[in-house]
């Protein structure tokens, strides 16, 4: 569970960039969209063509929870893969064992997805992967470890219980919430991939360094 001190983080940063980074965020944001104090509503400012990009490329970061070196990493595999740069960097970090997790609906959170990688408790194809990066190719399957089938965070899984703060189901995955297994069906597409990001900024971004 995240502590007080990393909640109130997201809500700052989900703030600054303008998009809600958890459901909590998304309360606060609904409530109260602009930041607290006497110079919260004033309006700022018009930013530089850098700050503008270099927010983006942060949005698209903050919403898979990666690092800057990872993210540098993709971005090159995009450059170098057949088609827009752009599309092909939200649709390789969407292809992350712990983004699927979380669009198949078995976490609350980017956050939480990734712990339930990292400790073990989901499969693919049958094999425990601890990689929140590993990459799953299409037709694999991914599922919760039997042993962990059983316990409250996946029976709430199970059960539904974060479908009210996720998206809806995108056409690349097919899910079996009650089994807690999910598929890849195929590569996703940029247009389905529900993360707000204007990827030709980030390209920008990248190729201005």
């Amino acid at each position: 569970m995240p502590t007080k001190s990393q909640d109130r983080r997201k809500v700052r940063l989900s703030r600054a960039l303008g998009i809600p980074l958890t459901p909590k965020a998304a309360r606060y944001l609904e409530k109260r969209p602009y930041a607290p104090g006497e110079h919260g509503r004033t309006k700022r400012r018009a930013d530089s063509d850098y700050a503008v990009r270099l927010k983006e490329k942060q949005r698209l970061r903050e919403q898979y929870g990666i690092r800057e070196k990872q993210l540098r990493i993709v971005f090159n595999e995009a450059r170098r893969t057949q088609g827009l740069t752009g599309e092909n960097l939200v649709e390789l970090l969407e292809m992350r064992l712990d983004a699927l997790v979380l669009r198949a609906g078995f976490a609350r959170t980017t956050a939480q997805a990734r712990q339930l990688v990292v400790h073990r408790h989901i499969m693919v194809d049958g094999h425990l992967v601890d990689r929140p990066s590993f990459r799953v190719k299409p037709g694999q399957l991914i599922h919760v470890k039997p042993r962990s089938e059983g316990t409250e965070p996946f029976q709430v899984a199970a059960a539904g219980g974060h479908a009210e703060v996720l998206p809806p189901l995108p056409g690349y995955l097919e899910v079996e919430l009650d089994k807690l297994q999910a598929r890849l069906v195929r590569r996703p597409k940029r247009a389905e991939v529900p993360v707000t990001a204007e990827v030709q900024l980030v390209v920008e971004y990248y190729a201005a360094r």
